[in-house]
C-alpha cells in the first residue's frame, strides 16, 4: 500500500483546509468563486503531482505490460488492505471538508470528496494493472470501496464521523539477525520515515469510536475507544521465505507470522473545544493519527499483553 501518497494528498488538502471551518455556512457570493478556484486548483495539483511522482519513481524499475489482474489478497496478512481502506477514507474526508468550505453544501461535498478519493485510488490501481511487478487487484478495490463507504455512509446517516479510521506506527528493529537486518533494509528502506511508511510490522490501523456520540452525556465528548489491527514477523509478502539477489533461498518459515488486535482509549481531536478556525483545522487534519495510549493486545496465538504506552 503506497501510503506515502496519502502524505502528498494530505499536503495538497492543507492549503484550502487551512482557512476552512465546518462552522462556515453563509458565504459572501464574492468569495465563492475564489474558494472554488483554491480548492479545485490545489486538489488538481495534489492529485496530479502525486500521480506523476508515482508514475516516475514507483514504477520506473519495472517494465510495462498489458492490463492484467493480480491476486495479492493472501499477502502481508491483509495489512495492505487495511491501508487501502484507511487511505480512501481519509482522502474522502479531507476532500469533502475542503469542498464544504467553498459553499458547495454538505451533501454535494460528501459526494465530491468521497468519489474523488475513490477515483484517485482507482487510477493508482490502473497503473498497477499495467506494471509487470503488480497487477489490478480486486481486493485492493474492495478495500478502497470499503473506506469510501465508511466515510460517506456516516455523513449521510449521522451528519458526522462517529467512527474514525486512524493510523499509528513505530519503528521495528531487526538488528539481532544480520540476514534479516540486510533483507529488511532492502525491503523497507533505511530512513526513519520510509520505514514507518513501508514496514507493515510496525503499523496499526484503528477504528476509533466516539463514546459520547452513541451515549450522550456519559463521558467527555472527546473520549474515544479504539480497536486496532496490526501484524508482526512478516519478512515477505506471502510467507517468510525469499530468494535474494545473490540467488540464495532464505527460509524463515520457523518464525510465525502473527496477527495482532488492540483495544485502547483514544481522543477525537475534532471534538476538543478550541477557539479559532486555524486551530480547529489543525486538529481536524491530525485526527487521522491515533494518539499513543495504554493498550490491551490479543494476538493470533491467543496471548494477551498489556502495553503501558502503544503507538
Amino acid at each position: 500500500m503506497k501510503i506515502w501518497l496519502l502524505i502528498l494528498m494530505w499536503l495538497g488538502q492543507v492549503c484550502p483546509a487551512w482557512t476552512q471551518s465546518r462552522l462556515t455556512r453563509n458565504l459572501p457570493d464574492s468569495l465563492v468563486p475564489l474558494r472554488l478556484l483554491i480548492v479545485g486548483g490545489s486538489s488538481l495539483a495534489g492529485y496530479g503531482s502525486s500521480l506523476i511522482i508515482l508514475n516516475r519513481y514507483w514504477y520506473k524499475n519495472y517494465p510495462r505490460t498489458h492490463f492484467h489482474f493480480f491476486n495479492d489478497d493472501p499477502e502481508w496478512l491483509q495489512m495492505d488492505k487495511a491501508g487501502h481502506a484507511f487511505t480512501a477514507y481519509t482522502l474522502g474526508k479531507l476532500a469533502a471538508n475542503a469542498w464544504q468550505w467553498t459553499g458547495a453544501g454538505t451533501e454535494k461535498s460528501v459526494w465530491i470528496g468521497g468519489m474523488s478519493g475513490f477515483a484517485y485510488q482507482t487510477i493508482v490501481e490502473l497503473l498497477d494493472a499495467y506494471s509487470s511487478k503488480w497487477g489490478f487487484s480486486k481486493g485492493d478495490m474492495a478495500a478502497d470501496m470499503l473506506g469510501t463507504a465508511m466515510f460517506m455512509t456516516q455523513e449521510f446517516l449521522w451528519k458526522e464521523q462517529r467512527i474514525t479510521m486512524k493510523f499509528s506506527a513505530h519503528p521495528v528493529h531487526y538488528g539481532n539477525d544480520p540476514t534479516l537486518e540486510m533483507h529488511t533494509r532492502a525491503l523497507f528502506g533505511d530512513a526513519f520515515l520510509e520505514r514507518i511508511i513501508k514496514d507493515y510490522n510496525g503499523q496499526t490501523y484503528w477504528m476509533s469510536a466516539n463514546i459520547d456520540a452513541f451515549f450522550k452525556g456519559a463521558l467527555p465528548q472527546w473520549l474515544n475507544m479504539a480497536v486496532g489491527y496490526g501484524a508482526e514477523n512478516m519478512y515477505a509478502g506471502r510467507g517468510n521465505w525469499w530468494e535474494g539477489k545473490d540467488g540464495i533461498f532464505y527460509d524463515y518459515k520457523q518464525i510465525p507470522r502473527i496477527r495482532r488486535f488492540f483495544l485502547a482509549p483514544d481522543i477525537d481531536l475534532t471534538r476538543i473545544p478550541v477557539n479559532g478556525k486555524v486551530m480547529r483545522t489543525i486538529l481536524q487534519i491530525f485526527n487521522m493519527i491515533k494518539i499513543p495510549a495504554p493498550a490491551l493486545e490479543i494476538n493470533g496465538r491467543g496471548k494477551i499483553k498489556l502495553h503501558a504506552l502503544y503507538f
